[in-house]
């Protein structure tokens, strides 16, 4: 990210792509879906004017009380490996990024989402969504209690499964400020199967994906507790499934 100053001392932040070996290639032939959807011709740059960083600001008023917690968001509990997940938001000089909205969505516990396009042949759960939302503190920090996801067949090749994953959406000072991103789990066998994990050529920036599990925020009895802090640039940033240009 870059920032441009206007006369009046407003700050534009501007999104370029600064390493293509940690950001995804637009397209990506292992991924198959790629070739449907990526850009055909050179990319623009439409930087974030006044009107996009004056407009209505993401804020904690649209987060409800129970959203970090998908485990009570039902009347029943979800079934399923209880975990937290929490980290930082930083930036590429490991200073905190307060006050953004973080969002997460997953499968449940079979590999499904509740979703009406996913018809995979696992069992739904009533008591799991699946989403859920918190904005970082003063520190930048996150947390999330949820259930963890199980892996899901997606039709790409032959056998083909995705490893265990929570996506995540972070917001800067916008909506159009918006960066996608996904967290693995440690030690899981099908990161070598995975195209899209395998898409970041950077084996650092496959590293940064994967969070680490936390014996000292581990509850007793209760949850298992992962770590991922979330770097938002350099070479030390995690990669974004659809960095802004």
């Amino acid at each position: 990210m870059t920032e441009q100053t206007t006369e009046g001392g407003l700050v534009l932040p501007q999104y370029r792509r600064e390493h293509d070996d940690v950001d995804p290639p637009y397209d990506y032939p292992d991924y198959k879906s790629t070739a449907l959807r990526h850009p055909s011709r050179p990319l623009v740059l439409i930087p974030d004017m006044l009107t996009e960083v004056t407009g209505p600001l993401l804020g904690d008023e649209i987060v409800g009380e129970l959203d970090h917690d998908l485990t009570r968001q039902h009347a029943g509990e979800p079934i399923g490996q209880r975990i937290i997940v929490h980290g930082r938001v930083l930036d590429s000089d490991g200073r905190a990024i307060p006050n953004t909205l973080v969002e997460i969505w997953q499968a449940n516990s079979t590999g499904r989402y509740n979703h009406v396009v996913d018809q995979h042949p696992a069992p739904l759960d009533p008591n799991f969504t699946g989403v859920g939302r918190c904005m970082t503190d003063n520190d930048g920090y996150y947390r999330f209690i949820t259930i963890r996801p199980g892996a899901y067949p997606w039709g790409n090749h032959y056998n083909a499964w995705r490893p265990a994953h929570i996506h995540f959406s972070l917001f800067g000072r916008a909506f159009t400020q918006r960066l996608v991103t996904q967290m693995y789990f440690p030690g899981d066998p099908l990161f070598e199967f995975d195209p899209i994990f395998n898409s970041v050529a950077d084996p650092r920036g496959r590293e940064a994906m994967i969070s680490s599990f936390d014996l000292d925020n581990t509850i007793e009895q209760w949850a298992l507790a992962f770590k991922w802090d979330i770097v938002l640039r350099g070479r030390d940033a995690v990669a974004f499934e659809e960095p802004h240009a």
